[in-house]
């Protein structure tokens, strides 16, 4: 039996990675010119979110500041994971 992809929240090392690596070029972007740190800051908070309590409440207070850039977000991230698994069905049927 396959097993299929973990569900967007679930705890995965690639994910918090992910998450602690746009931090990072986050804290980056607010110290040199060059970037704009707010946004990496934002994502990391985005992909961490479901990981850890600190970032939930970071995601809070955006959504409270931002609600509209949000839920364009949350969005995207469903139209990206619907495309996902329809690729990963189209690629088990050429295999089947």
């Amino acid at each position: 039996m396959i097993a299929g992809p973990p569900a967007p929240g679930a705890p995965s090392l690639a994910r918090k990675a992910a998450g602690v690596s746009l931090l990072f070029i986050g804290v980056l972007g607010v110290i040199l010119p060059i970037l704009h740190g707010g946004i990496f800051l934002a994502l990391g908070l985005f992909v961490l979110r479901d990981q850890y309590g600190w970032a939930r409440r970071g995601m809070a207070w955006m959504r409270e500041r931002y609600p509209g850039m949000c839920d364009k977000v949350e969005a995207m991230e469903a139209r990206l994971i619907a495309w996902f698994e329809r690729q990963t069905q189209r690629v088990r049927r050429a295999f089947s």
